[in-house]
């Protein structure tokens, strides 16, 4: 897969248009276009996936990782569901603070009413 069809396969996932994701990384229209041709410009390629929240090395293709600077919690919580995290107890965590037991049961009984 080339870095042109990797970048618009990630922005579809997105729901985004590759104008779209053009504008809001503020490159120049038809710019992502250029890229089934040639290496695009450092600072656009970064750009462009702060946009979609993925690495550039995804983008280029060195790793199939989206974001391969997750954390070890994320990588040990990415196919497993959230019920199952509470009951191996992987630290979770919202907003930088470990959850407490308190909370981990609301999440826990909220899981249960599905």
């Amino acid at each position: 897969m080339t870095l042109f069809d990797r970048t618009k396969e990630a922005a579809q996932l997105q729901g985004l248009s590759v104008s779209m994701l053009e504008k809001r990384a503020g490159i120049s229209e038809n710019a992502l276009y250029s890229w089934r041709k040639s290496s695009p410009k450092s600072e656009n390629l970064q750009k462009v996936a702060d946009v979609l929240h993925v690495s550039t090395d995804y983008l280029l293709g060195r790793t199939d990782e989206p974001n391969h600077y997750m954390t070890e919690t994320e990588k040990m919580l990415s196919g497993v569901d959230l019920s199952e995290a509470i009951d191996r107890s992987i630290p979770l965590t919202y907003g930088g603070h470990e959850l407490d037991d308190n909370d981990k049961e609301i999440i826990r009984r909220l899981f249960e009413e599905k």
